[in-house]
């Protein structure tokens, strides 16, 4: 059972509760993400596991995840980068952001970049692909349709300029 930290409005940790009951309280936690750029200045994404619970077959950013109780965010983006991705990249610090998902819980998203080329190993049971897009590729994929993340989006109009989006 995964067990999460549960935190105030000034990302202090109060204690925690299994992931589940974060859920169904609609309790604060933390969250992280890592945008992973190749050498041509182009954006990983993965696309989500068909089994996944939420937003299965969305474009994700190439590591996203909880931070688990006791964590740092920067251990849970190392964590999930290899559980994910099969890969080990150097994560630096990016943005800090407050989300409000839909359901009305709140979560802290910390984001970090990463330079790396490729390979990936995705875990196939997380994640169909990962794959590297230009910006302006993504946002033809995002205006077109495709589905995407609801985190993914709140990051790439907030830090990429694509206030214009809306949500898929």
């Amino acid at each position: 059972m995964e067990f999460l930290d549960i935190v105030d409005d000034s990302d202090k940790v109060l204690g925690n509760a299994p992931k589940q009951e974060v859920y169904e309280k609609l309790l604060t936690h933390r969250i992280v993400h890592i945008l992973i750029f190749n050498d041509r200045s182009e954006m990983a994404l993965q696309l989500q596991g068909r089994h996944k619970k939420f937003c299965p077959l969305h474009w994700s950013t190439a590591v996203g995840g909880h931070v688990q109780t006791g964590e740092s965010y920067e251990q849970a983006a190392l964590r999930e980068c290899k559980e994910e991705l099969g890969k080990r990249v150097e994560p630096i610090f990016a943005f800090k952001d407050v989300f409000r998902a839909e359901q009305g819980i709140k979560k802290f998203l910390v984001t970090f970049t990463a330079d790396y080329n490729g390979p990936f190993n995705p875990n196939k049971k997380e994640v169909e692909k990962a794959e590297f897009f230009s910006l302006e590729k993504i946002r033809e994929m995002i205006e077109s349709g495709e589905k995407f993340h609801p985190e993914l989006l709140f990051l790439l109009k907030k830090h990429y300029g694509m206030n214009k989006i809306s949500d898929s």
